[in-house]
């Protein structure tokens, strides 16, 4: 993993830790401006395929919740999922309903190098490979240019899914 110490990561812990790590190597790079939902859902199903997991769908409920953050994170230059406002205040302000779990990170120039970053991460592999999870929403955004930032641009990953996969049965 490149140059670690530059960039941050934060996980919510939703799941055990799973397997062991599989070293996974994209063959392309994307930049934030050139993501689509069609490509986001491509590359985040490739690695959950890479790993034995099932695909899962993009959401616009879950996207809109994960931009609203990303563009709070990047307008104070500041990685945290409690910025005033937390995940599930987020999620429900758009209108989603679900168990939801959250990925940040920042400093990485290519979605590619996020992914990466979370599957490096016990807490973020768990939650970007957990099977409860069915759905989700990605977003990014840059801090103003010619501002000084301390990661420059922003990640937030929502995972999304049904209350009843969470429940302990006894």
């Amino acid at each position: 993993m490149k140059n670690l110490t530059r960039r941050g990561f934060i996980t919510l812990g939703t799941a055990a830790a799973l397997s062991a790590c599989t070293n996974y190597e994209f063959e392309t790079a994307t930049r934030p401006n050139a993501l689509s939902p069609e490509t986001i859902t491509a590359k985040i199903n490739e690695v959950r395929r890479a790993n034995g997991r099932k695909p899962i769908t993009y959401n616009a409920k879950l996207a809109a919740a994960a931009r609203s953050h990303a563009q709070l994170m990047a307008s104070r230059d500041q990685l945290s999922h409690d910025l005033g406002i937390t995940l599930r205040e987020r999620v429900t302000a758009a209108e989603y309903v679900g168990a939801v779990g959250e990925n940040l990170a920042g400093g990485h120039k290519t979605l590619e190098a996020a992914i990466e970053g979370w599957l490096a991460s016990p807490g973020h592999r768990s939650t970007l490979l957990s099977d409860k999870f069915t759905e989700f929403g990605l977003a990014t955004a840059h801090v103003p240019s010619g501002k000084k930032s301390r990661y420059g641009t922003y990640w937030a990953l929502i995972m999304g899914g049904d209350f009843d996969a969470w429940r302990v049965r006894i």
